[in-house]
């Protein structure tokens, strides 16, 4: 599992995080995407790691334009995870 951070740039109000979740739960495979707009950022929980590009394109079809894009590993942590 990856966790995608982009900075997107356009995004104004709830709408605007919900057309860009919605565009990508419709184009990638993800466990997870949440947008705020206050922070100019979309944070996805995928299985594994989607292309800048794509996503870079994706996002522009909505109207807003990715800034960043940093990848990390994500380990989901819970109350019965070992350590």
């Amino acid at each position: 599992m990856v966790k995608i951070t982009l900075g997107v740039d356009g995004m104004m109000c709830n709408m605007c995080e919900a057309h860009t979740n919605d565009a990508i739960r419709n184009n990638f495979k993800v466990k997870k995407v949440s947008s705020s707009h206050s922070e100019n950022k979309t944070e996805i929980i995928a299985p594994e790691e989607i292309p800048q590009a794509k996503l870079e394109k994706v996002i522009a079809e909505t109207g807003y334009k990715v800034t960043s894009y940093e990848v990390e590993p994500y380990e989901k942590k819970g109350l019965f995870s070992k350590k």
